[in-house]
């Protein structure tokens, strides 16, 4: 089986990119008969893959950023076959046409709504969690029925390859092709007229490529990140609270687009959410500050551009106001940031203006729901929002005075693990969904199916309309 790593594949040449998607194009209708007793066999195969080479995936992105062993099972291997678990149980439901109610003016017809594949996809991953990110709209396109290019980011090398070989033994490349290479293969891959394009990045980059997709009139799912805050209510758990925010903020070294962002927490309980999140961070990352800098479990940081850039960004926060709470050290050389807390920062500080996308919280007290969901609704909709509290009115006034993308109450991360959830996001932080039936529509074609028995009693529609006035006045009574 040929592979995407053969060579004169990776400099993504537009003449070469050309010829697999007319190849995958060519497919698309054998891939759109089969049943799901054969999208269930190629899934299992992936799954086979996935376990296969297991140590392999994790060793990959050690490798490329200093991710644990671990943290990087936990994160995106076990999701990622969950994800395959679940579309392997509940493809066959998932394909049955489903029937509708056909209204009495349509006597005599049956209506129905099958999903079909909507041909050759392309996702483009993101670098930050390599792996998962790749693999659930991967696991979406097969399942509904597609052809699939995958084009990686080039930032985690090593991981790009785990993946691609995951691909290949699992999938031939008219069916499924992972292709590596920079910005030129990005380019080349956007000028063709794919079925849907599903990417996930920054903001910046999904305005690009929706203005790409729209040259060919193709749909998109961006999924794209933003400001997600945690807000903590005086009735809250303080120490649970703390320890859920410091995993869900820190895990992958704060790299994760629905990481709580900032933490929104009343003025009443500041103090003891701040000392709370210290005893957190150092039962989980080390007691001394060089400790929680070296610790084998604190994800180190993509690349020198992106640690520079935090490094700015803490630089800046500080000489805005911000007060060292805990943490603070930086090791430009090993692309280290130690855990880090801000306090006393303001929304008008530098740290506040875009997502930060690194270890580093800047917690900020506000003295009503009301205003906490004032500060939420002033800035672009999040992927996500966080809610920490026990009285059930406190959590509805959060939810119904804001919009996010996804919602976990008392937790952090949480709702992109479940299936049966959507996951996406709302305005600036992305457009449609996916996770398990969601993913499926989301890269199927809802066709529309009407059935008409021979005779049938629509032949008043027909002209000439003179004779038909009593039918019509008939009709008119049912439905209005």
């Amino acid at each position: 089986m040929t592979t995407a790593g053969s060579a004169g594949r990776e400099s993504g040449a537009a003449w070469d990119v050309k010829g697999l998607f007319d190849r995958q194009t060519a497919h698309r209708w054998d891939m759109a008969r089969t049943t799901a007793n054969e999208r269930i066999a190629r899934l299992e195969r992936l799954r086979s893959a996935v376990r296969a080479h297991t140590a392999d995936i994790c060793e990959a992105a050690r490798a490329d950023f200093g991710k644990a062993p671990a943290e990087m099972e936990i994160t995106e291997v076990l999701p990622t076959l969950e994800e395959l678990n679940h579309a392997i149980r509940m493809l066959p439901r998932w394909m049955r046409p489903r029937k509708v109610t056909t209204p009495l003016t349509l006597a005599g017809a049956t209506s129905e709504i099958r999903y079909e594949p909507k041909g050759v996809v392309l996702v483009l991953s993101p670098w930050n969690y390599p792996f998962a990110l790749a693999m659930n709209p991967l696991v979406a396109a097969i399942a509904a029925g597609n052809c699939v290019m995958l084009r990686p980011s080039d930032k985690t090398r090593h991981s790009a390859q785990a993946l691609r070989t995951v691909v290949s033994e699992a999938l031939p490349e008219e069916e499924a092709v992972v292709l590596t290479g920079g910005r030129e293969l990005a380019d080349a891959l956007l000028e063709l007229p794919f079925d849907h394009i599903f990417f996930t990045g920054s903001p910046s980059v999904g305005r690009k490529v929706m203005a790409s997709a729209a040259r060919n009139l193709t749909p998109v799912t961006l999924e794209l990140g933003g400001k997600s805050p945690a807000v903590v209510d005086e009735t809250a758990n303080l120490r649970t609270s703390a320890e859920r925010i410091v995993w869900g903020k820190f895990v992958n070294a704060g790299q994760t687009c629905i990481a709580p962002d900032y933490v929104l927490v009343h003025e009443s309980v500041a103090e003891g959410l701040v000392a709370a999140i210290r005893t957190a961070i150092e039962g989980a990352y080390g007691k001394e500050e060089s400790d929680r800098l070296a610790s084998v479990d604190l994800c180190g940081v993509v690349d020198e551009t992106s640690m520079k850039r935090l490094a700015s960004v803490l630089d800046a926060a500080l000489g805005a106001g911000a007060k060292l709470a805990i943490g603070g050290s930086v090791d430009l050389e090993k692309r280290r940031i130690s855990p880090t807390v801000l306090t006393e920062v303001t929304l008008e500080s530098p740290i506040m203006r875009d997502e930060i996308f690194g270890p580093i919280l800047p917690v900020l007290t506000f003295r009503s729901v009301d205003e906490a969901t004032a500060v939420i609704r002033s800035r672009p909709k999040p992927l996500a929002l966080y809610v920490f509290a026990e009285a059930p009115d406190r959590i509805e006034r959060v939810l119904r005075a804001t919009s996010a993308g996804g919602t976990s109450v008392n937790n952090v991360l949480m709702h992109y693990v479940n299936p049966n959830l959507p996951f996406g996001g709302v305005g600036e932080s992305g457009m449609g969904s996916y996770h398990g039936r969601h993913g499926f529509e989301a890269l199927s074609h809802a066709r529309a199916v009407l059935r008409q028995r021979m005779p049938s009693a629509t032949g008043f529609l027909y002209p000439p309309y003179e004779g038909r006035k009593r039918m019509i006045a008939l009709f008119r009574r049912i439905v209005g």
